[in-house]
């Protein structure tokens, strides 16, 4: 699984599919999925998803960065459906999340791409 996890935490908006994964687990694709539900607790592509958000909120905390940004770089076709989903995981739209979770203005970094959108 090692393999498999490496890929999906360094190329994070890659549409990673669950046979690539597989491979690179050197298992079959049923195999693996059941193999990683019943090590990590979800499916493969469902922990991508939530690693994704796990990213996304770390960006929105503390970055500034556009979620429209966010959205291309992460590989959605829109920002609405990248909203979507993040509502979905997260229960919260990006915007919400920000507001919730502002720095204080005067100690706010300036807004920027974040360093793991632009390494890939």
């Amino acid at each position: 699984m090692a393999p498999a996890l490496a890929m999906m935490h360094s190329d994070p908006g890659r549409p990673w599919q669950l046979g690539e994964l597989a491979k690179a687990a050197a298992m079959s694709r049923m195999g693996f999925a059941v193999h990683f539900k019943a090590v990590a607790g979800v499916a493969p592509l469902t922990h991508l998803t939530q690693w994704l958000m796990l990213l996304t909120q770390r960006a929105l905390r503390t970055e500034g960065t556009q979620v429209s940004v966010l959205a291309d770089h992460l590989g959605y076709d829109s920002e609405s459906a990248f909203s979507n989903a993040f509502k979905r995981v997260t229960v919260v739209s990006p915007a919400r999340y920000r507001n919730q979770s502002k720095i204080p203005s005067r100690e706010a970094p300036k807004p920027t791409v974040p360093e793991w959108i632009l390494t890939h």
